[in-house]
């Protein structure tokens, strides 16, 4: 057959070369040992936690060794595109600190790099130089095979328990002339471009991959599709390009693709053009039904595998990302801990310390680490962080903080600071709410569910409230003494040892008084600095509380 007569009856159109494209993207100049690492994301969906956690890695990878991170967009798959989703992907990776040095903009905003179009759906006539050039090698060819032609011959392989797919005596266009090509185009017949694969089963080729080590699989033998019949590459064909021109040197990317390993491989030599290391990554997982069973976090069944979930929870980007950095490297909190003044910035990530099997995801293993992040923050910072999240997410909190700045601040000091030691109660803004409703619910709104202990009696509680009605004592310098004073004058004994040592003596002691204070204002038995909290809600609204509560007692 004459391959050139095919190339030019297939790919008339197309006059550049592999040449001309390698002149166009000429290799980068970078220091030695420079990574150069891409994130490939399909604008199909939400942002998975999965897809965060190898950009964070490839980032990583490229950071640390001067070398560059770049966003492509694998787009040809338009039916299953969603509106906007490129944008989402953006934002998302944005407000976890994953930035791009180059790659495809949002809607609307120009690309930053010299390598693009960086979105795939933009790169079509590059991908078909590069068919064109297979064809002319006589390494590709085109298959007229019908949607029925192809179940036949699943059929037939499933009768003769034969491996499935498109090869050897299966590959029923494989050698078609050149006659029959011309007469199936003339005659209007779709096509597709296939790879003339020249695998073997019986020879195996070896992955080395940078996390698992070296990993045997047999050839391909596949000629699996490189052009879909709109001219549009698979994915297969596409990343093998694109990594090339586009300076690719290392791949990470999730470990369902070690299967596709071998056809990669022949596809780079096919095309001659020199293959990336890859590492491919452990997936997510989550424990589902016991200690020992683990899944991968599931798009369909699990909120959490989004990431759009941890923001409208409320988890602070450092903290997920801290714990990304505990999931990909075992060493990572240690090194940590002995440098608590460094960021991830600072880390050097190994691909080789990288988990081999299912990395589980522990959402209370998150929520720890994420209260330790917090409790770093300064006061000032918590605030930013809160109005930021709170301005999406929880209207209340937002115009409590933004129309009484002061107020707020004085809400997050009593939560975060216990005297001059740090506290380690929130892990995400969204406990706020559930944790200290009493301080953020408007009085309208607020539904306290009192945790008062059956002991007090409704007599008992009727009198300290009343009592502590005549004067709050939200002036007083030394509120807690003006409430043992309070106490003792209605038969509470004003220091708990005392009263341990002479219980009949006495109805109660001053830490009953101000439990049953602290009930009707927060409804539960312990919270934060209780003079603080009632200076913050102000007098009259605590009033408001000590009132809604002798009510409740005596209803």
């Amino acid at each position: 057959m004459d391959n050139n007569y095919l190339a030019e009856l297939l790919f008339g159109d197309i006059k550049t070369t592999p040449e001309d494209m390698f002149a166009k993207y000429p290799a980068r100049t970078l220091p030695d040992k420079a990574a150069v690492t891409r994130f490939a994301p399909s604008p199909t969906g939400f942002m998975h936690i999965g897809g965060l956690y190898a950009a964070l890695i490839s980032m990583c990878m490229a950071r640390q060794s001067d070398g560059v991170f770049y966003l492509r967009l694998e787009d040809t798959d338009k039916k299953r595109e969603i509106e906007h989703g490129a944008d989402e992907i953006i934002t998302s990776l944005a407000q976890y600190g994953v930035c791009f040095d180059e790659g495809a903009a949002a809607d609307g905003e120009a690309e930053k790099g010299s390598y693009g179009p960086y979105r795939q759906s933009m790169r079509k006539e590059i991908y078909q130089t590069f068919a064109k050039d297979l064809v002319k090698r006589g390494l590709a060819y085109p298959c007229f095979c019908s949607a029925e032609e192809l179940d036949e011959i699943r059929k037939a392989q499933e009768a003769e328990k034969a491996d499935m797919g498109y090869y050897g005596s299966y590959a029923k266009c494989r050698n078609l002339s050149i006659e029959e090509i011309e007469a199936n185009i003339k005659a209007g017949k779709e096509y597709v471009l296939r790879l003339r694969s020249d695998g073997n089963a019986e020879n195996k080729i070896t992955c080395r991959d940078l996390i698992r080590g070296n990993i045997e699989m047999p050839e391909n033998i596949m000629d699996v599709v490189l052009l879909k019949s709109d001219g549009i590459p698979t994915y297969h064909f596409a990343h093998v390009v694109d990594d090339f021109l586009m300076g690719t040197t290392h791949v990470i990317r999730g470990d369902e693709w070690i299967s596709s390993y071998p056809l990669h491989e022949q596809l780079f030599r096919a095309s001659g053009l020199k293959m990336p290391k890859y590492a491919h990554i452990a997936p997510i997982m989550k424990l589902d039904g016991g200690e020992n069973k683990k899944r991968k976090l599931s798009k369909r069944k699990d909120p959490e595998a989004a990431v759009g979930f941890y923001a409208e929870q409320g988890f602070p980007s450092v903290s997920v990302l801290e714990y990304l950095m505990t999931i990909a490297n075992s060493n990572y909190e240690e090194w940590h801990a002995a440098h608590a003044d460094k960021t991830i910035d600072d880390f050097t990530l190994s691909l080789k310390k990288m988990p081999v099997s299912g990395a589980l995801f522990d959402m209370v293993k998150l929520n720890d680490v994420s209260k330790e992040m917090i409790s770093k923050l300064t006061a000032e910072e918590c605030y930013d962080l809160i109005m930021e999240w709170a301005k999406e997410h929880d209207e209340n909190i937002y115009t409590f903080g933004t129309q009484d700045k002061d107020g707020f601040m004085k809400t997050i000091n009593l939560w975060k600071m216990s005297g001059k030691k740090v506290r380690k109660d929130v892990g995400k803004w969204s406990d706020l709410r559930a944790m200290f409703g009493y301080l953020y619910t408007p009085e309208d709104e607020l539904d306290l569910q009192y945790e008062i202990d059956e002991k007090y009696t409704p007599e008992m509680i009727t009198e300290v409230i009343e009592e502590y009605k005549k004067d709050l004592f939200l002036d007083s310098e030394d509120w807690f003494s003006s409430m043992k004073v309070m106490g003792e004058k209605i038969g509470y004994c004003p220091n708990v040892k005392e009263y341990k040592q002479n219980p009949d003596g006495y109805k109660g002691s001053i830490t009953d008084v101000c439990t049953i204070v602290r009930v009707a204002i927060t409804g539960k038995q312990n919270s934060p600095d209780l003079f603080t909290i009632m200076n913050v809600i102000g007098k009259d609204k605590t009033m408001g509380r000590l009132d809604k509560f002798l009510a409740w007692v005596n209803r």
